[in-house]
């Protein structure tokens, strides 16, 4: 049971991270609209058609017929199905475009172009096999694709796009692939907000504009921007060893002496995620305060030698609010309602505790086949209450004012905002942040996904758009958020 729930959210975080065909840096490619001939043609058909099957049994052949070994026992054969069926939820079924190759060459590898039918959005499906006899598939993942070499699409007008998005939102929601809340505005104007889907499928109760949704990950803004304040007032400093602030009762001074408040920030601490045995066989109750973390973190190990890579760190970002609890005084969660949520006018914020009600609050579900209606909740996987690293709720309305406030000098200086927007490892992410440089210029952000919970932000720096989607459906949002995303930089000559 723990195992299986640990890799749900393994891959549930996986598929949100929607990693893209093109990589960063891969500036040349060309798409070939011919399936490769032979062994391989057949195998990449296969792939598409289990895919577009829908069917448990043709998934299941596929796994034990036609992948690895290795590949087979990643995870449990249910958890492939589900995987699988997912993606067609998502998508409504695939189809084949071109084989994309790129300069320089990505070796081992091929990269499936398709078009799908509830977005009209270009996926990719990168596979390697086994060997060039067998064919069989060894790693195969799933994700957004750009525009293919052959293909040229017409300038928008922001009327165009909204028209878009509104056919989109009525195609996802009436096929019950989207349940949530998506807001576009340019400046302080909104110019579309949309709301469906059901807060509560048990009482029907709706969604509407101002329901509150879990944010997942997207705390990690809120901590990282609490930061940043300090350093500003002169209250740390980013290079500060986390022992200045986090003492033995949490992890030994040899860890904590070697890791910074940097580090921490930038996700190359080395540390781990608390989301571990201890935590899923644990009651949720248990978990509210920051110090009722301990147990979950005290037995943290460095993967690595901090500052050496990139490791995405849930407990790396959780130790970021200890630092602000030693450093003002307060508790974690009364500093960011005073100096995120009350300067920003997020009056619809907070980091609730699930065991009380809590008004217009959606309950997340994802999708389980083996359950008598096809869903279940996720009252019993997620945190009770939320933190420094995520779990926390807001709506599409308050996440606009966050990106406002951001933007306009409410909660740090504009030379602070070039320190929490500078990629430091090269995997496009800043302090708290994830970063992105495209036809509109800079955008930053972050997303949110865990089982049952989706949101993305997106602020488009240059261009001045801000975008929120949030849903109480796993995966729902990152697809609708990089749809809108790629519509508006259409909008580009």
């Amino acid at each position: 049971m723990t195992r299986k729930i640990l890799l749900t959210i393994i891959l549930c975080a996986f598929f949100v991270s929607f990693a893209t065909a093109q990589q960063p840096g891969e500036i040349s490619y060309k798409d070939k609209l011919v399936m490769p001939a032979g062994k391989k043609g057949e195998r990449i058909q296969s792939i598409i058609d289990t895919f577009n099957s829908n069917n448990p049994e043709r998934i299941r052949h596929f796994i034990e017929e036609e992948c690895s070994e290795k590949f087979r026992n990643y995870a449990p054969m249910d958890e492939h199905i589900n995987v699988s069926l997912n993606t067609f939820r998502e998508t409504g079924g695939l189809t084949f475009h071109s084989i994309r190759t790129y300069v320089p060459e990505r070796k081992g590898e091929t990269v499936i172009i398709l078009k799908d039918k509830n977005f009209d959005s270009w996926r990719s499906i990168v596979v390697r096999f086994a060997d060039e006899e067998s064919c069989l598939v060894s790693f195969l993942r799933f994700g957004d694709a750009r525009t293919p070499s052959n293909v040229t699409e017409s300038i928008l007008t922001e009327e165009d796009i909204i028209q878009e998005v509104k056919e989109l939102m009525t195609r996802l929601c009436e096929r019950d692939v989207f349940s949530g809340t998506v807001l576009i505005a340019k400046g302080e104007d909104v110019l579309y907000s949309y709301a469906c889907g059901e807060a509560s499928k048990r009482f029907h109760v709706p969604n509407n504009i101002d329901t509150k949704f879990n944010l997942g990950s997207m705390n990690k803004m809120f901590t990282s921007t609490s930061i940043v304040q300090l350093a500003e007032k002169g209250k740390l400093s980013f290079q500060d060893p986390i022992s200045k602030y986090v003492d033995e009762s949490w992890l030994p001074e040899e860890i904590t002496s070697k890791v910074t408040i940097h580090h921490l920030l930038t996700h190359t601490s080395g540390l781990g995620s608390y989301f571990n045995e201890t935590f899923m066989n644990g009651s949720r109750a248990r978990f509210r305060a920051l110090e009722d973390f301990k147990p979950l973190v005290k037995d943290e190990k460095l993967a690595f030698e901090p500052g050496k890579r990139f490791r995405y760190s849930n407990t790396g970002m959780f130790f970021l609010g200890v630092v602000i609890e030693s450093v003002t005084g307060q508790s974690y969660f009364d500093y960011i309602r005073e100096n995120i949520y009350k300067p920003a006018g997020m009056t619809n914020s907070d980091s609730y505790e699930m065991d009380i009600p809590v008004e217009n609050l959606a309950i997340g579900y994802y999708r389980d086949q083996d359950s008598s209606n096809g869903w279940k909740n996720n009252y019993y996987l997620h945190v009770i209450k939320g933190g420094p690293a995520g779990g926390g709720f807001s709506t599409v309305i308050d996440l606009h004012r966050f990106g406002r406030a951001l933007l306009t000098g409410k909660l740090v200086s504009s030379e602070s905002l070039e320190i929490i927007w500078k990629d430091y490892s090269g995997e496009f992410y800043g302090y708290g942040f994830k970063l992105d440089d495209g036809p509109l210029g800079k955008v930053v952000g972050h997303s949110g996904g865990f089982p049952g919970i989706n949101a993305n932000l997106d602020i488009f720096v240059d261009a001045g758009y801000i975008t929120a989607v949030m849903t109480n459906y796993d995966r729902a949002a990152t697809p609708v958020a990089s749809k809108i995303k790629k519509l508006l930089e259409r909008t580009k000559e």
